[in-house]
């Protein structure tokens, strides 16, 4: 069964727990300067915004149909059977068609490093293949950000607003926001807020893709099998570089 995450955001103290968990368990700087930042970038993954007393996580949403892996030539944005939305950097290009296609705007670019790839909350893909929490949930101590399965998260958040009705907006972001999300998000204040989109299809943006690409003409698939050939030969000549690297190395021991 897909998992997810549901953040109820009036049960949010802004502690940043969240961010410091995601931080040490993807291997990124967590400092004051970091944890003022209330943007997601390539070396924040989440962050939690604060307006008026109230509270907001920006993530990424985990789509159940992610634009962003439909437009990925070389498939190293995948959707797993599980829930997240992951990331193989050895396969990465460097295109950034997945920028571009995410209507949350979630991926980043490591501008700044000499070997590039894509940055973005991958719900703790390996955690949750072994069957534990998002980091991010094990770490919050409120409850506020509640990781199991999505089909009981959603309910749980169907019953919350039902029970509390003047507590909570009378909707469950991402329940059916591009076709659904594995994080869902619930507020007592309007979540365009905190800059989320108000203006989104309920249908999943990947079938708007395929749409397009059935009317764009034959030269431009044929310029995406140019771009998947450059990829094969750059990572081709990295494999044989290494290859002799590593046979002058035992010819060297040999001697």
């Amino acid at each position: 069964m897909s998992k997810g995450i549901l953040y109820d955001a009036t049960m949010c103290i802004g502690c940043k727990q969240c961010e410091q968990a995601c931080a040490t368990e993807n291997g990124l700087p967590y400092d004051d300067k970091v944890a003022a930042q209330e943007v997601t970038s390539a070396h924040k993954y989440t962050t939690v915004l604060t307006k008026d007393d109230k509270f907001m996580r920006r993530m990424c949403m985990n789509c159940d149909d992610p634009a962003c892996a439909s437009v990925c030539p070389v498939g190293a944005l995948k959707k797993t059977s599980l829930g997240p939305v992951t990331y193989d950097k050895s396969r990465c290009m460097g295109c950034r068609y997945c920028m571009a296609a995410c209507p949350f705007g979630v991926p980043k670019y490591e501008w700044d490093k000499a070997v590039p790839g894509v940055r973005k909350c991958i719900m703790c893909g390996k955690r949750v293949a072994e069957g534990k929490q998002t980091a991010c949930a094990e770490s919050c101590p409120t409850g506020a950000t509640k990781f199991g399965d999505r089909d009981a998260l959603l309910e749980e958040a169907k019953k919350r607003i039902h029970d509390n009705p003047g507590n909570y907006l009378p909707h469950i972001f991402g329940e059916t926001e591009v076709g659904g999300t594995s994080v869902m998000l619930l507020s007592s204040i309007p979540f365009n807020s905190f800059g989320y989109r108000t203006d989104l299809t309920e249908r999943a943006l990947p079938m708007y893709t395929y749409q397009v690409l059935s009317r764009i003409p034959d030269f431009v698939p044929l310029f995406g099998t140019m771009l998947g050939g450059i990829y094969w030969i750059t990572h081709r000549r990295q494999d044989v570089a290494e290859a002799e690297a590593n046979e002058k190395g035992q010819k060297g021991g040999a001697q």
